[in-house]
């Protein structure tokens, strides 16, 4: 007995397979977005941060002491510790929970502080969230061995940056050179390289 297809019901078979096929190819996407690996590669455990970071000079290890931490005070708090670190090159990035590229380059900052961080200060600019609560599930979600000044109202951060747009990374060399690196970093590679060149000038 054959089995027969009226028109209809062939126009169902093939929608059907159709949307088959979509949801298919959608979930083989989704499966690759998820397994895609950040810029900075597997997480460092604090273990592993902490063995990296070991004998960072006083100022330096102060910033480790604060991992995580979302500090405030506006300029003068930002400037206080800027002028702590005299002598050091500076790195600072300005982020935000909301920002897409943000948690995109992260990893790869998560990983130059703690390679980096017994010769360069990290700090981190958490500028125009509109509350403390996101900013710190953020942070829980992406830890990082330094602190950040929260900046609700975005204004510190242009100040700091030159800039209204997010992330932007600002290099404060040793001698008093000052470079500033808008948008995303792709790699940790590209965002190492610009430390060498731009904080210590290597």
């Amino acid at each position: 007995m054959t089995l027969r297809l009226t028109p209809g019901r062939l126009i169902l078979a093939v929608g059907a397979l159709a949307l088959l096929a979509v949801i298919a190819i959608g979930l083989a996407q989704l499966a690759g977005h998820a397994k895609s690996p950040s810029p900075g590669g597997a997480p460092l455990t604090p273990a592993q941060t902490n063995a990296m970071l070991a004998g960072s000079p006083p100022p330096l290890a102060a910033l480790h002491a604060q991992a995580n931490e979302l500090l405030g005070g506006g300029a003068k708090a930002l400037d206080g510790r800027l002028a702590s670190l005299k002598g050091y090159p500076v790195v600072i990035n300005k982020w935000a929970s909301w920002c897409v590229p943000c948690r995109e380059e992260f990893g790869a900052f998560a990983h130059a502080a703690a390679r980096l961080g017994r010769q360069v200060a990290f700090l981190g600019l958490d500028s125009g969230d509109s509350s403390r609560a996101g900013a710190l599930a953020f942070l829980r979600a992406h830890p990082v061995s330094y602190p950040s000044w929260y900046d609700r109202s975005g204004a510190l951060g242009e100040q700091v940056t030159d800039s209204s747009f997010t992330p932007v990374t600002v290099f404060l060399a040793r001698g008093g050179g000052r470079y500033i690196h808008q948008g995303q970093y792709p790699s940790l590679a590209k965002l190492e390289q610009d430390v060498q060149r731009y904080a210590l000038g290597a």
